[in-house]
């Protein structure tokens, strides 16, 4: 069933984890938990910083900042102009589509 919600065991920072997550979103979940864990990893192998709870935060800020600087101009978010190109492409190919049916 989508959307139902499965117990996944994740890795970060040498800690397992077990979280809640629905079947179509563990691809997603998984990127997401590879992502905060390189960025954890970079923080604790500079050495400026030891302690888990800083090292997340620290984390987050830099994740946040990143996902701030996605802005692009008067606050278009790149995922939603993602979207809405892929919508547009999906549009041009079924037009083209319907065209070949022409020939």
């Amino acid at each position: 069933m989508s959307g139902q919600k499965n117990m996944l065991d994740v890795k970060i920072l040498d800690r397992e984890l077990r979280v809640a997550c629905p079947e179509d979103e563990r691809e997603a979940l998984l990127s997401a938990v590879a992502y905060l864990d390189k960025k954890m990893t970079e923080i604790r192998d500079a050495g400026k910083i030891v302690n888990v709870e800083r090292i997340a935060i620290m984390a987050a800020l830099n994740i946040a900042h990143e996902l701030l600087s996605t802005k692009l101009g008067r606050g278009v978010d790149l995922s939603d102009l993602t979207r809405r190109m892929t919508a547009m492409q999906t549009a041009i190919d079924q037009a083209l589509a319907e065209q070949e049916n022409l020939f």
